[in-house]
């Protein structure tokens, strides 16, 4: 598939993404991701033991991580492959469009928003933690409000800018490839027992995989605010201080991009964990996750139009040199 084909393809998925809701659990190729390594995860636990053996942990870790983006990309393509002509590139678009959720974010992040505005806290905490893995029993509203604002900006990155930009150089197996990287830290990628060994490899990898697209994120934050400059040192300046080493970047983007400050002090399972505040400014209040939102969708669209246009005109020449060698008639 060609470049051009490539930008077409993870356009029209990101606007399919807009008008349709999710493909059901039984066909979703990240829901199917996640049963086979829950499954995988339970035999090599009860096969390798915990805590012993964290060295065998390891090594099946290892396998896990690059054995099962290897089996999604390369089936991926066989598919694509396999279809007749006329349906790859629908087929292309059908299956970029299950690795961007652009439009799932929106609905999480509004549906927060949406208790915190009619003064239910406790139902706006329940929304919270349906996308944040921190504690929200006791969190704030301004609180829970941080936490829907950061769950948008690092989601913005792995979850719609990363697969956009795999899908753009290596088209739907190269998203979904990403898709199973990201999904195994999702799930497994955790620094603490029973995972700490057998999830090493993900989170390294994950770490590896989203070197690129985190910074883009920034950079696409910075270009669609209302102060590019500010929001760019701010991603500078901040995002290398967390832990993570591509979180940051996005989470300080949107500091700087909102005029807000995120970051600090979270509970995971009853335990405090002290970390970076990000930009400057109050706190998040409801209104910034609408804020957060819209800034989310005007960098898909940034990210997604430029490739379109070397393609357009490369897929143009193309086409004039054909016609040019096309023999006269008579």
């Amino acid at each position: 598939m060609t470049p051009f084909h490539r930008a077409t393809a993870v356009v029209a998925a990101l606007a399919t993404d807009h008008l349709l809701v999710e493909p059901p659990e039984a066909v979703h190729p990240t829901v199917l991701m996640g049963r086979a390594i829950s499954l995988y995860e339970r035999r090599s636990l009860a096969l390798c033991g915990v805590p012993d053996n964290g060295g065998r942990l390891r090594v099946a870790g290892l396998f896990l991580a690059l054995a099962l983006p290897a089996f999604v990309f390369f089936f991926a393509r066989g598919v694509l492959r396999l279809a007749p002509a006329g349906l790859r590139w629908p087929l292309e678009v059908a299956l970029l469009w299950t690795a961007i959720s652009m439009r799932g974010l929106d609905h999480a992040a509004r549906a927060v928003e949406r208790e915190l505005e009619s003064g239910d806290l406790l139902a706006a905490r329940f929304r919270a933690g349906e996308i944040v893995g921190r504690d929200t029993e006791r969190l704030s509203e301004r609180e829970v409000a941080r936490a829907a604002v950061e769950s948008v900006a690092e989601n913005t990155s792995d979850g719609v800018v990363a697969p956009m930009l795999y899908g753009l150089f290596f088209g739907a197996p190269g998203a979904l490839a990403y898709k199973a990287i990201n999904t195994l830290d999702s799930m497994i990628g955790h620094p603490h027992p029973p995972h700490k060994d057998l999830g090493r490899a993900s989170a390294r990898l994950d770490d590896l995989a989203n070197l690129l697209p985190a910074r883009l994120t920034a950079l696409a934050a910075a270009a669609v605010s209302g102060d590019p400059i500010r929001a760019w040192k701010m991603a500078r300046l901040h995002g290398p201080l967390t832990k993570s080493p591509n979180a940051g970047w996005a989470e300080a983007a949107f500091a700087g991009a909102l005029g807000i400050t995120l970051g600090g002090a979270n509970s995971y399972g009853g335990v405090v964990r002290e970390g970076p505040t990000l930009g400057f400014g109050p706190s998040p209040e409801a209104a910034d996750i609408e804020r957060a939102v819209r800034l989310m969708r005007r960098m898909c669209l940034l990210v997604a139009t430029p490739p379109l246009v070397p393609s357009a005109a490369l897929a143009a020449r193309r086409l004039r040199r054909t016609v040019r060698r096309r023999p006269r008639r008579g």
